[in-house]
């Protein structure tokens, strides 16, 4: 554990966590997926002191006629956010069943650069078979081969941002040399399915490495710096913290709020005409604000942090950024982010050392 306070993260894909968020968005549909929209939500949430926004992906469309059926793809929308806010830590969801592990490790790479060190990697699957039909690749059946694939997608990822040493770049005018070839190397990897030769073509990322989250269920051990945990209740929720093998925990809590203008379960009465909000396995909770700090409260201790899921973003964001949060951290309950601080240094997560670089021995002290 980090501490007590929590850290506090906040997906913000689409118009929330329910399908048919949209029909209660503030904005006509047309403008769901237009520059001013997604900057403004994450100029909203690290206004109000979220550590991290994370935003969803997948190569199929989110939902089917008539709800929200497309989406710029996380990693562009991760870019432009990451140039237009400055302390808020920003994550995309980049699946690794299909997606070359090599592609994927720049893109997160550059994508850390950009934001100067805030970014984070949500590991995603692709269970659909239309998934792989998508892809042009053959079909990666069941839930043990999918572990797989994410594992080795994420470790020649690490390998691949370790190909660079960070003094790599010595940009020398006096010698025209612009790189260290010997401070590059070779990743070498063999998986079941791929082979990756390296180096990579991104210099090494400002935090060494990103922070990865994922769900512990569908990652093998060891591979994540932040689990995501899931249960029913808050038993479950405690349980499954305690079985995560990550640094770090967090809660994927599902809230919808009341509002001035309706109640929390009227308004998803209101959307449950149009579309069910299936359980995914998350903790949820529906009701007025002082309940969530409640709630969150028993999560301190539990686990270091809680990702949000709101029902609808244009309604329950305001109501965390004017009740929630400001009394989380006036108890002391919830920490905000501070301006200039990697993703990695929020959390409380060292930055590692590149595996290939050498340790210098000290000097030996002087005898008299």
């Amino acid at each position: 554990m980090s501490g007590p306070a929590l850290r506090l993260a906040l997906e913000i894909d689409g118009d929330g966590a329910h399908p048919a968020a949209w029909r209660r968005a503030a904005h006509s549909p047309d403008h769901l997926l237009t520059p001013r929209r997604v900057a403004g939500v994450a100029a909203a949430a690290e206004n109000a002191g979220f550590t991290l926004v994370t935003l969803d992906d997948g190569a199929l469309p989110p939902g089917s006629a008539p709800d929200v059926v497309g989406r710029i793809g996380a990693v562009e929308r991760a870019a432009f956010l990451a140039a237009s806010t400055s302390v808020v830590g920003v994550a995309p969801v980049v699946p690794v069943t299909y997606a070359e592990p090599f592609h994927v490790s720049g893109q997160l790479a550059s994508l850390d650069h950009i934001s100067v060190g805030r970014a984070g990697w949500v590991v995603g699957d692709e269970p659909a078979p239309a998934a792989a039909r998508a892809w042009g690749r053959p079909l990666v059946d069941g839930t043990a081969a999918r572990t797989r694939e994410a594992g080795d997608g994420i470790d020649v990822t690490r390998a691949l941002w370790d190909s660079w040493e960070d003094d790599a770049v010595i940009r020398s005018v006096a010698t025209s040399r612009y790189l260290d070839r010997d401070r590059l190397h070779y990743v070498d990897f063999t998986g079941g399915t791929y082979t990756v030769k390296g180096p990579a073509i991104v210099p090494r990322p400002p935090q060494g490495q990103l922070v990865v989250l994922g769900r512990p269920d569908a990652v093998p051990a060891g591979r994540l710096d932040v689990a995501l945990v899931g249960g029913p209740d808050l038993a479950a929720v405690t349980a499954a913290a305690a079985r995560a093998e990550a640094p770090r925990t967090f809660a994927e809590v599902e809230v919808a709020l009341d509002t001035p203008h309706a109640a929390a379960e009227d308004r998803v009465a209101d959307l449950e005409r149009h579309a069910p909000w299936t359980q995914r396995g998350r903790l949820r909770y529906t009701g007025g604000a002082t309940g969530l700090i409640a709630l969150l409260a028993e999560l301190t201790g539990v686990v270091d942090g809680v990702r949000l899921h709101p029902l609808v973003l244009d309604e329950d964001l305001p109501v965390l950024s004017r009740l929630v949060i400001p009394a989380l951290v006036e108890r002391r309950l919830a920490v905000r982010p501070l301006p200039a601080a990697t993703l990695r240094a929020h959390l409380g997560l060292e930055r590692p050392a590149n595996r290939h670089a050498v340790a210098v021995p000290a000097a030996p002290e002087e005898t008299r």
